[in-house]
């Protein structure tokens, strides 16, 4: 692999006076607190700000130390993370913080290395903790960083390669200025989240890095990034079963490890069964139903894998020999944490008991 080039000279005095003038103000910006930047870093690894920020307030009002995570029953962290996907990451932060109380008193340790041994702590994000929180010198090489720098020195280096991001961060490290190295990553960051936008749609008329930027000039930005060839997606065609009885809907818990380990779903099978297989099916568990009602198709990505869904409604009586545990509505919505994927169901079960009149079933 070519060897990513040095910096321009004055990237980071374009970069900072861009940032002092008009960075957007975040909470855990305005308090950048090692736990509040941890846990925004973790939120943010897949999440866009807008939608992050939400979660972020509610989270540290629930668990406002480090203390508070690690003590946390998991049903409680499953649900301030539902919606925000990648549940392994909470459980990483409470397994994380849960070490942090036992080691380290309750405090994040300010030293690269020690926050890198943490677990769901890569090197970005112990980058950024290290960088924002203890303005230790030290790059945090995102997303956004690497298209801005793709895009200013025009580097064909896929971004998805663990050696671009290792050579970018040795770029950034050298520009890196002594006093700021947390707002220098910010700054990155934020450019790219505001600015260099993704897509081919940057704003490069009011980006301070254009009179540097190699793509800019070259007329190339559609060309930059570049990633490594992808491996097909692997796709599952799925039934979503609603099943209600008086009123109640079932719910059942996920395997312990796994797709989505330990957390509660819609009961689903593999393949596209028929209403007479469901019916068939809901037998075979010692449920009684009538005849199922359409839900349509959706669809839910994981990172390696797409779940095709068709999804029906279903009244069903009797005691079921699987483990199926029937909720009212509103206890599913207020206490138990579905995974996204099953939300374009879930969503509907208030509208669906009073329009089917389920709890008249008999």
């Amino acid at each position: 692999m070519q060897a990513i080039p040095s910096l321009p000279a004055d990237l980071a005095c374009q970069l900072l006076n861009w940032y002092d003038a008009g960075s957007r103000t975040l909470p855990w910006r305005s308090d950048p607190r090692p736990y509040y930047v941890w846990l925004s870093e973790i939120m943010l690894q897949q999440t866009r700000v807008e939608a992050a920020t939400p979660y972020f307030e509610r989270f540290i009002l629930e668990l406002p130390t480090i203390a508070d995570l690690a003590a946390a029953p998991e049903q409680q962290l499953l649900k301030l993370w539902e919606g925000l996907g990648y549940y392994n990451r909470v459980r990483n932060l409470q397994r994380a913080a849960q070490i942090v109380v036992d080691t380290y008193g309750g405090e994040l340790p300010a030293d690269f290395e020690l926050l890198l041994q943490l677990p769901g702590v890569g090197r970005y994000s112990a980058g950024a903790i290290a960088s924002i929180a203890f303005g230790l010198p030290v790059p945090a090489v995102d997303g956004n960083v690497l298209r801005v720098l793709s895009r200013v020195l025009e580097s064909p280096a896929p971004i998805d390669r663990e050696e671009t991001k290792r050579q970018m961060g040795v770029a950034i490290s050298r520009q890196l200025p002594p006093d700021r190295p947390g707002d220098f990553n910010q700054a990155l960051m934020e450019l790219g989240a505001m600015v260099c936008l993704p897509n081919g749609a940057p704003r490069c008329e009011i980006c301070p890095l254009c009179p540097l930027c190699l793509a800019h000039h070259n007329g190339t930005i559609s060309e930059y990034p570049r990633k490594a060839p992808k491996k097909a997606r692997r796709c599952e065609t799925r039934t979503v079963l609603v099943l209600f009885r008086r009123g109640e809907v079932a719910i059942r818990q996920r395997p312990a490890t796994g797709l989505l380990r330990g957390l509660w779903e819609l009961p689903n099978l593999e393949g596209a069964l028929t209403p007479e297989e469901i019916r068939k099916l809901l037998a075979d568990w010692g449920l009684s139903a009538g005849y199922p009602v359409a839900l349509g198709e959706a669809r839910h990505i994981f990172t390696h894998l797409e779940w095709q869904m068709t999804g029906w409604a279903v009244a069903v009586e009797g005691e079921p020999v699987q483990p199926l545990l029937f909720v009212p509505p509103e206890q599913l919505r207020e206490e138990f944490c579905l995974p996204s994927a099953f939300h374009a169901y879930a969503d509907r079960i208030p509208g669906l008991i009073k329009e089917l009149q389920y709890d008249n079933h008999s």
